[in-house]
């Protein structure tokens, strides 16, 4: 294998439309924050800077804490804190973050979601604590009908007045196979197509990658081309109960740079492992749809797939991040990150698409460092990295002709049959700088679903980068 070919890195970010990584105020000085700290007001903070924040708090102050969360237009972390706890107010003011009094607490919201996984454990529905709300914010998909959807409502109000919210979902929750800078696999009946997440160090020393747990269990071996000779084979993978892969690369000496390659030439450095935080700006990039940008809206969330082996049964993901990034089929594997180069999930699942929104669920790149062994960048593992995040970036410039991936095959993953195209994924380019020619909706015919039905034909016209997303901001 040529070893160009293994700067297939980070899951397709080879399409970053504005190549512009860089923060505006990412080299700003925190030395009067720090010293605001100490006199205990509120800080002012990167996105990184407070999820590291949080995670410290989280250590000290446990389940005394009812959740946190960044507010991106004041740049500041707000924890909740039961009323009355007057300690932890003042240990969190002390650390520099913005302090609100809440009515539930953090053992309060975990025995609803644990009343809701033994009571409505049903295909289509999916839960997460959302600290903005302090309340548990659960989510019924379109095939949540019937006496299941009053099956639900009667969970949700049993759980009493201010302890829950409940709404529906326009989409139905799958797992989004295919995607990214496209990996695939060739499976009795047909062809299965995912995406890189990111290159790894396995922990016998050898190159590796993450993708999504259901692509490793489909399939054993893996290449970068359709039909292509095997480059890779999974050693683990993890599905449901979770939703990771590592996947070997087969020759050892393979250059597997942690790098997203950024188009002419340029790459941004994938430095360390990010601990996601509610409220936080991230970034997905996927062939289907390109670059895209949101929230995190929920941590720990559960998710219920309706089985792709058992027509009756449910495949159950628990720990994964919520957000309200649009995804579609073709995008599943692939890497969400951080504006400065914090590796954060790979793409597992959701619901909706990117012309009317929806929800899409993310596994966390730490549990999946941390379950394989594996390192990331400079021996990065498991533990999201600390200190100030500047803008390590490539600079400001024009991706040239970024093609979104050869491969085709964007259907469901229903087990139906019927792969046909996504349609038109048309879309403007990152605003700060020029995106150059984004087509690419490639000529991957024949991919078929997971299960490896399907005719999975082309994905009809996918220029663009999707919403116009951007890699610049303050947070």
């Amino acid at each position: 294998m040529p070893k160009r070919k293994a700067a297939i890195a980070v899951g397709g970010v080879a399409a970053l439309g504005a190549a512009a990584l860089l923060l505006p105020n990412a080299n700003a000085s925190q030395d009067k924050d720090q010293a605001a700290g100490a006199a205990g007001t509120v800080k002012t903070l990167k996105a990184a800077d407070a999820s590291n924040l949080s995670a410290q708090l989280q250590k000290a102050l446990g389940d005394a804490l009812a959740g946190s969360y960044y507010d991106g237009a004041k740049q500041q972390l707000v924890v909740n804190v039961v009323s009355g706890d007057k300690n932890v107010i003042v240990q969190a003011k002390k650390a520099g973050a913005a302090v609100r009094q809440v009515d539930n607490s953090t053992a309060s919201l975990k025995a609803a979601a644990k009343t809701l996984k033994t009571k409505a454990t049903i295909p289509g529905t999916a839960w997460a604590i959302d600290p903005r709300t302090n309340k548990v914010a659960v989510t019924a998909d379109s095939t949540v009908t019937g006496a299941k959807w009053n099956r639900l409502q009667s969970t949700v109000r049993s759980l009493g007045s201010g302890m829950a919210t409940l709404k529906k979902s326009a989409g139905a929750f799958k797992t989004l196979v295919s995607g990214g800078d496209a990996i695939f696999s060739q499976v009795q009946g047909g062809g299965v197509r995912c995406s890189l997440g990111f290159n790894v160090t396995a922990s016998d020393g050898t190159p590796a990658f993450l993708t999504a747990g259901h692509c490793g269990v489909a399939a054993k071996n893996w290449s970068d081309s359709q039909n292509g000779q095997p480059i890779a084979t999974v050693d683990q993978a993890t599905f449901p109960g979770n939703d990771f892969s590592l996947v070997k690369y087969n020759d050892a000496t393979t250059q597997a740079p942690s790098e997203v390659n950024a188009g002419n030439g340029q790459t941004v450095p994938i430095t360390q492992a990010a601990d996601a935080t509610v409220g936080e700006t991230v970034f997905r990039m996927g062939s289907t749809t390109g670059l895209h940008n949101g929230q995190v809206t929920g941590l720990d969330a559960t998710v219920n797939f309706q089985s792709e082996t058992n027509p009756g049964g449910v495949d159950t993901v628990n720990g994964l991040i919520q957000t309200n990034v649009c995804a579609e089929a073709g995008d599943s594997g692939g890497s969400l990150f951080t504006q400065d180069g914090g590796a954060v999930g790979l793409t597992s699942g959701g619901s909706g698409d990117c012309t009317s929104g929806g929800e899409t669920f993310f596994q966390p790149v730490t549990a999946a460092l941390q379950a394989t062994g594996a390192t990331l960048g400079n021996g990065a593992g498991g533990q999201a990295g600390a200190g100030d995040q500047t803008g390590t970036a490539a600079p400001s410039a024009s991706p040239g002709d970024n093609g979104a991936g050869n491969g085709a095959g964007a259907g469901d993953q229903s087990g139906a049959g019927d792969q046909s195209g996504a349609g038109d994924q048309s879309g403007t380019a990152a605003p700060s700088a020029t995106a150059g020619d984004q087509n690419g909706a490639g000529n991957g015919a024949g991919t078929g679903d997971q299960s490896g039905a399907g005719t999975g034909t082309g994905t009809g016209d996918q220029s663009g980068t999707g919403d116009g997303s951007s890699l610049n901001g303050s947070n």
